[in-house]
């Protein structure tokens, strides 16, 4: 795998890269991915889909006058090579640091990065907008820009790729999507359109003899756009009578190329050369292997999709030691789910394709005939999980946070109105660390609190998620929403017995006489150990409650604090504006109250992408940062 002459380290934009011969790009695409594999190992990040989208990367930046010409990423886990090749090679040693490059494509970031795509199936619209647009700027001067999409058949589980290709196959444009099928999302792909890729199939012969005509016709000007499509329509009959198979794309008015092999780079060239200024829509199928090239992340994806760190020349991850430590939430989720589940029939498991990063994995294999893996469709997941719930089932659909905010629709309008028993988990709630702004699960609170039926709550530890979890499926609870944060809790011993907890009943942690500090969630633990560390230094009496429920607010315990203290603190993981600071200094106006509440948590702007603990003291959540407030007051 050694390489004499280096081609990478001469090629710092694109403009590099084309003055290379195409028989040099094999060898620039082995480099590549060489690369990324000797930087990930120690900044760990998301492995497997760049390794898998090389050869696809570099030849549309080959072939394509990038940044001028538009190349849409669909979920920017696949974009490390386009970083790399477009101006960040020396940066990328900082990719997912604080203060360094984006954790995923932005055009705040580089020019080259033509949209966001932090979350899946957008880019085929986002795409779509920029070739009506370019369009308008051809007729308007002459110049021609060229859009293409890249999404995985992963992304294309979710609604929003469907939307967008029903108006590809209605509005005038000359966009091309790129297909990269490679069965994977993070976990195994799923659904009806992975399994009509899989048995996806063509004629080569019938597709090489349509590429030649159609450029032919072209050429001559014989194939104007409504002649155009008669004639897709036409070769939508015959190629259906010579493989027997049905085309969704080609009936949609999309001209389909493939499938081919998408490591090929120099066959890559070719196509797209001749795809390249061919009018209207066109989708091209390109069959990949996610972790291509690396034997370790071939052999298991899902593992190496982020790995962590890891020994580059032997493939053996760096796993940190565990024993004795507090478990990660998603674990006591999943280990929690699987025993209700063995003592309650009615219930059932959701993700949107998350099993694994949800830990649902766990009910999965024991009961995987009660779980469902729906796909990258968090709206369709809510709405699947209402209507099992309005026939007698008891859905828990766990959900990330800031994907959840694709669903919002759904939880309002097929689980809340009707007051559903569906228990929605959201995982990686609050600052959620290198992956940065699209991904910090921290609006869910401050939007789901206005919306009448729901009951929402939020645990402190292990423990509390636990019994929350066991309360949520006791009978007539309706719609329950619990958020929880990524990563590991504070209890060790965490298998605590199931037990309910009063709906709407907070806690008093600690009593105190002259101030009350209010938290809900984990960030409680950083406030017990300020309040610990002032209580040990400072002649300052300070109570703490965690308030557990954000709906319905815990009447008892803040008329308690209303009557008894005239300073109030407030703590919480989501945003300052709306959330539970808002709530509490809401209801104290309506009864009556005048205490004077200072509200921490995150401010009204997107926060970047570091470690937890550095975004935490950027906002002013860290232990330090809240002694510090309590300490002004």
């Amino acid at each position: 795998m050694k390489i004499d002459v280096e081609l990478l380290k001469d090629i710092l934009y694109p403009d590099d890269l084309r003055k290379l011969q195409v028989d040099a790009l094999p060898q620039l695409c082995q480099e590549l991915r060489e690369d990324i594999v000797k930087e990930l190992s120690v900044n760990p990040g998301h492995l497997a889909s760049s390794l898998g989208v090389t050869e696809i990367t570099v030849a549309l930046h080959y072939v394509y006058d990038t940044p001028y010409d538009r190349i849409v990423w669909d979920v920017g886990h696949q974009a490390y090579g386009h970083k790399i090749l477009t101006g960040r090679k020396d940066l990328f040693c900082t990719n997912r640091k604080l203060g360094g490059i984006r954790p995923f494509p932005s055009p705040q970031e580089s020019e080259y990065d033509t949209f966001m795509c932090g979350h899946a199936s957008n880019s085929i619209s986002a795409a779509l907008g920029m070739a009506v647009a370019a369009k308008t700027e051809a007729a308007q001067t002459g110049h021609e820009r060229h859009v293409v999409a890249v999404i995985g058949d992963g992304a294309m589980s979710g609604g929003l790729a469907y939307e967008g290709l029903n108006n590809v196959s209605s509005t005038p444009n000359d966009i091309l999507i790129i297909l990269n099928d490679n069965n994977m999302s993070i976990d195994r792909a799923v659904g009806g359109m992975q399994e009509y890729l899989l048995s996806l199939s063509t004629n080569e012969t019938y597709n090489a003899l349509r590429f030649k005509v159609s450029r032919w016709m072209h050429s001559k000007g014989l194939l104007p756009d409504d002649r155009r499509k008669g004639l897709i329509r036409l070769s939508n009959a015959l190629k259906s009578a010579i493989s027997h198979q049905q085309n969704v794309f080609e009936g949609m008015d999309i001209r389909y190329f493939g499938p081919f092999n998408g490591h090929d780079v120099k066959e890559l060239v070719r196509i797209l050369r001749q795809l390249k200024d061919m009018k209207g829509p066109k989708l091209l199928h390109l069959h990949t292997q996610k972790g291509h090239g690396y034997a370790p992340a071939e052999k298991d994806v899902t593992v190496w999709h982020a790995p962590g760190k890891f020994d580059a020349e032997t493939g053996e991850r760096i796993v940190s030691d565990t024993t004795n430590k507090p478990p990660k939430f998603q674990d006591v989720f999943g280990e929690t789910l699987l025993e209700l589940a063995r003592q309650n029939t009615k219930i059932v498991g959701v993700t949107p394709a998350m099993p694994t990063g949800c830990s649902m994995n766990i009910m999965m294999n024991e009961m995987p005939d009660r779980t469902f893996d729906v796909g990258i469709a968090e709206g369709h997941a809510v709405t699947f999980s209402g209507g099992m719930a309005k026939e007698g089932l008891l859905p828990f659909c766990n959900i990330y946070s800031a994907f959840a905010q694709r669903a919002y629709d759904n939880i309002i309008h097929d689980v809340a109105i009707l007051g559903l028993n569906v228990v929605l988990c959201l995982d990686r709630a609050g600052l959620v660390g290198e992956d940065g702004p699209t991904h910090h699960g921290v609006f869910d609170m401050a939007a789901l609190r206005v919306v009448p039926n729901l009951t929402i709550a939020s645990p402190m530890d292990e423990c509390e998620l636990r019994r929350l979890m066991y309360t949520a499926q006791l009978p007539d609870k309706g719609p329950f929403v619990i958020r929880y944060p990524r990563g590991s809790g504070s209890v060790v011993d965490w298998r605590c017995p199931l037990e309910e907890v009063p709906v709407g009943k907070g806690r008093k942690l600690r009593d105190g006489a002259d101030m009350a500090v209010i938290t809900i969630g984990p960030i409680g633990v950083e406030a017990a150990a300020a309040i610990d560390e002032i209580a040990n230094s400072q002649k300052l009496s300070i109570a703490h409650y965690d308030l557990r429920f954000l709906k319905p607010l815990d009447e008892d315990l803040l008329h308690e604090i209303g009557q008894r203290f005239q300073k109030v603190v407030t703590i919480e993981d989501g945003v300052r504006n709306g959330g539970m600071g808002s709530a509490v200094m809401e209801w104290m106006d309506d009864h009556g109250y005048r205490p004077v509440v200072r509200r921490l948590g995150i401010p009204d702007h997107f926060v970047e992408h570091g470690t937890v603990a550095q975004l935490q003291h950027i906002v002013g959540i860290d232990k330090e940062s809240i002694c510090r407030a309590i300490l002004s007051e």
